[in-house]
Formats: structure tokens, C-alpha cells, sequence
């Protein structure tokens, strides 16, 4: 006789499974993963945590609803009988393709939604909970809107729908305060009544309780109690791969009556952790599009990188050799001669050009003040990190639209994700990364088409500090860029360049 494994909704964050202790044990064990890096993290070494996240909890029987998929899958693998409601949080196919056309013209858009945006809007109302994977500037945010304009149609009690519980509103939550701001000019530009509509939290705005819809950044959220949380019927997490996973999961599992989770991302981390994490909070996911697809439609910019591998003195390489990689890259950030020639290729470059660095005091104010003494009256040059308000950095953006000559000296954390800069023509990677989140969502600042604007470089600067055989940590960095490059199939050459003293 099979084994059998019931599974019931405690409520829209956890399932509860019930099976004998062996299946229970087999399943924490199913669902535990290392979490990369753990064993330099203090509680590893002070061995408190062994270093492993848990999605399966052996003693309560809890897991995310988000991993259903996971959980038949596993049943099926091991010939074990599945007890489950028939609906348990989604009904396949629930809109065809005429359903969806009249309500686009319901909408009223100002642009015609491209194919795949379609596919993803689709895909979310029949899903109810799922993780768009669609590669940065695809158009995240129209989906976004179309989702909330159906909630606000369709989905109100009282308002001539019936989708979302009785009295609930829409959450939408953002990495950061730029992104705030960004999203609210987009959904303002898509026709909607943001005065009306929408009502934002961060530093300096407070809600407003009247409106049906927030936005607003995780880090104003997560600290508030559980009650706050029982107004939303739906949530939107856009560039959910952004959010502090710690976080996330506070306000996540906050939403226990929230049955609308649509998660958004143009990257996933390598981790099967952060994946697994992800769709357990959202739910399945779905490959909206690839970049290459969308270059080869003429629907992002095409993009060619130039990957420029500076080349150090014998001397200095083997001064540095056996160096730890904190002490390596404070040599890199610093050196007079590799900064000159990153200020001399930016000045050098024609269009709007970002510069993006890593470490604001000890390279990125050095870099700015090099680039702005040199260029004079001859371009315009800003400098944005995260001590620069939304505000400044919204004026840094309309500017640059508007501009073919401006340098924007920028940090990753506050440049290299969501900021929607349609005219910008090159990039430059001015500190090593190995992150494929953090490159492929640096890429994607100049994959946006524009008025007079088709192409998009990168100049990827690596370091070559090789003393004997043995390879510099940076060098390592530049490698698994490499592959990244491989991976989504961008053109790109290969140049060495002697630096001189």
C-alpha cells in the first residue's frame, strides 16, 4: 500500500502537510539547502546554525504555499499518494486570449502591451501567485500597472468586482526609493489617476489611508506589526531578487489573508536557496522572456562589450601576490594610474555614459572629482550614491533623457537596478564584480531603446595582477563575468592594455 501525505492551506503564506515522521523527516531533508557563504558567517563559526535554511518544518509540518509544485513533484518521485483540495490556490487556463484583449480595451492603454507582456499578464491572473522572470527593460512596470488596473476594475468589492477579499487594497513594494518615485511616474504616464489612486511610504510620506494602492520600499515595511498588513488583498514585489531575503520573508509571511502575490525579477542568483525562497513567498516561476530574443526583435538596444584587461607592472604584481582580496581591491580602487585611465575612456566616449563603482568614499568621490575637474564646461557630470535623495536622483535621470553628452558617475547600489535611463549610451564597469545579479542588472541600464538610440556598450574593465602562475582574486571576477556573457549570448572582445606608471 502507498504511502499518503494530506496537504490543507493554513492560510495564504503556509500549507500544512501531514504524513508519518519518515516522510517528514525525508522532506526537511528535501527541502534544506546550504546557503552560500555560510560557513564565514558567525553563527556557523560559533555553531549555532549549521549553516542551512529549512523550508520544511519537521515539527509544525509547515511549508511555503509558494512550493506546491515542489511538493507533488517529490510525491510523484517517491510513489507517495497525494490528499489535497482540488483548487488549492489556482485554477489553469482561467483566461483565454479574447478575454484578455477585452480587457486591455477596458484599460485604455497609451501603448499596445508586446506579446510576452501579454503572456505575463495572463500568466498572473491565472496563476493567482507566481515569479515573472523578464530580463531588465522589458517593461516590468506596465505589467505591473495592467495587474493593478485589473485589481481596480475588476478586483474591489464595491467598485464593480469581486477578486480581492471584501475592503482589501494593493501593495507594492520596491528595493528602493528611486524605484518609488520611477514607478509612480510610470503608472502617471500609463494614464493612471495617481492623485487619487496611489499613495507612497518612505522617508517623508506618510500614508494615505484613502487610497487603494501603496507603493513603497521594503525597508519601510518590514518593521511594522502583522495588523498592518491585513488591509492588502494583493502585493507586487518588483525586482524581488533585491530584497534583503531576511526581510522579505517578515513581510510576506505578514500577508496571511493576501491570495494575489506576483512577484517580479529580471535575474535569479545562481542559489538554489534564493530561487526556492523566492517562489515559496510568490510562487512558480515563469521565463517571460530572454534578453537575446528581445535584441534580436529590436526591442532592447543591441549591445557589444568591450572587455579591457589592464595590464600591471612585473613589480606590481608581485608586490600584491599573496594579498587577501579586501587588501587587492583597496590597491585596484586607489591606484592613480588605473583611475586616470577609466577618467580619460569616459571623457572619450560620445553620448551619455555610466560609470559604476563599488566603494563610494575610496574610489567613487575620487572618480567624480577626476572626471569633473577634466571635463570642464565640456559635459555635464553628476555624482549619485545613496547618501543623494530620490528627489536629486530623479533630476539626474530627466536630465540625462534629455542630454547626449552627460557623465553619470554612479554606485551599484543605487544605479544598477530599476533606474529607466531610455538614452544611455555606454557603460563602464569601473569595479570588479562577480555578482550575475549585480552585472546583469548593470547591463540592463543601457538596454533601453530610445528616440536616437539602437546601441548599447559596455566596457568591462578587469585586472591582470598574475605574478607567476598564480591569478589575482579580480581576474577570478572577470572570468565569471565571462560566462555570463556566454550565457545570454552578448558579442564581446577581448583587449589587453599595458597601464604605465
Amino acid at each position: 500500500m502507498a504511502a499518503t501525505l494530506k496537504i490543507r492551506k493554513v492560510n495564504d503564506v503556509y500549507l500544512k502537510v501531514e504524513a508519518d515522521a519518515n516522510i517528514r523527516r525525508d522532506l526537511s531533508d528535501y527541502f534544506s539547502f546550504e546557503v552560500p557563504g555560510y560557513k564565514f558567517t558567525p553563527q556557523y563559526r560559533n555553531r549555532v546554525w549549521d549553516g542551512k535554511i529549512r523550508l520544511y518544518s519537521y515539527a509544525t509540518g509547515q511549508i511555503y504555499v509558494g512550493l506546491l509544485d515542489y511538493l507533488i513533484d517529490y510525491c510523484t518521485k517517491n510513489n507517495i499518494e497525494v490528499d489535497r483540495p482540488n483548487d488549492l490556490y489556482y485554477k489553469p487556463e482561467m483566461f483565454n486570449k479574447e478575454d484578455v484583449s477585452r480587457l486591455f480595451e477596458e484599460f485604455n492603454l497609451p501603448i499596445e502591451p508586446r506579446d510576452y507582456q501579454t503572456s505575463a499578464f495572463k500568466y498572473s491572473l491565472d496563476r493567482k501567485r507566481c515569479l515573472l522572470l523578464s530580463p531588465t527593460a522589458s517593461g516590468k512596470s506596465l505589467i505591473s500597472y495592467m495587474l493593478v488596473k485589473y485589481f481596480m476594475m475588476k478586483g474591489i468589492p464595491g467598485q464593480g468586482g469581486d477578486v480581492l477579499p471584501e475592503g482589501k487594497k494593493i501593495l507594492i513594494i520596491v528595493p528602493t526609493t528611486s524605484l518609488v518615485e520611477q514607478l509612480y511616474k510610470d503608472f502617471k504616464d500609463y494614464g493612471c489617476d495617481v492623485d487619487n489612486v496611489i499613495t507612497r511610504k518612505y522617508h517623508g510620506y506618510e500614508i494615505d489611508e484613502s487610497k487603494p494602492v501603496l507603493i513603497s520600499t521594503w525597508q519601510s515595511l518590514y518593521k511594522l506589526p502583522k495588523e498592518f498588513f491585513a488591509q492588502f488583498g494583493a502585493v507586487i514585489g518588483d525586482e524581488a531578487h533585491l530584497f534583503k531575503a531576511v526581510s522579505l520573508t517578515k513581510i510576506m509571511t505578514k500577508l496571511v489573508d493576501c491570495p494575489w502575490r506576483i512577484g517580479m525579477t529580471g535575474t535569479l542568483d545562481d542559489s538554489k536557496t534564493h530561487k526556492l525562497v523566492l517562489q515559496g513567498l510568490f510562487g512558480p516561476v515563469m521565463q517571460v522572456a530572454k534578453t537575446k530574443k528581445l535584441i534580436e526583435k529590436k526591442q532592447l538596444a543591441n549591445l557589444k562589450v568591450y572587455c579591457l584587461i589592464l595590464k600591471y607592472l612585473d613589480g606590481t604584481a608581485k608586490r600584491l601576490s599573496g594579498s587577501k582580496y579586501h587588501e587587492e581591491l583597496e590597491y585596484l580602487v586607489t591606484d592613480e594610474t588605473r583611475n586616470k585611465f577609466i577618467r580619460n575612456l569616459s571623457l572619450d566616449l560620445q553620448g551619455n555614459s555610466l560609470i559604476l563603482f563599488q566603494l563610494v568614499e575610496k574610489h567613487g568621490k575620487e572618480l567624480y572629482r577626476m572626471i569633473k575637474e577634466k571635463a570642464g564646461n565640456d559635459k555635464q557630470v553628476f555624482f549619485v550614491y545613496g547618501g543623494v535623495d530620490a528627489e536629486q536622483r530623479e533630476k539626474v535621470r530627466e536630465i540625462t533623457e534629455k542630454s547626449d553628452n552627460a557623465i553619470i558617475v554612479a554606485s551599484y547600489g543605487t544605479f544598477s537596478t530599476g533606474i529607466n535611463i531610455r538614452n544611455l549610451h555606454n557603460l563602464v564597469f569601473a569595479s570588479p564584480s562577480k555578482s550575475r545579479i549585480r552585472n546583469l542588472q548593470s547591463i540592463g541600464r543601457g538596454l533601453r531603446m530610445g528616440e536616437n538610440k539602437s546601441q548599447a556598450t559596455l566596457y568591462d574593465i578587469a585586472d591582470d595582477l598574475t605574478h607567476r602562475d598564480k591569478k589575482n582574486y579580480t581576474l577570478g571576477h572577470f572570468q565569471e563575468r565571462i560566462n555570463i556573457y556566454n550565457e545570454e549570448g552578448f558579442a564581446y572582445e577581448i583587449h589587453n592594455v599595458n597601464l604605465k606608471a
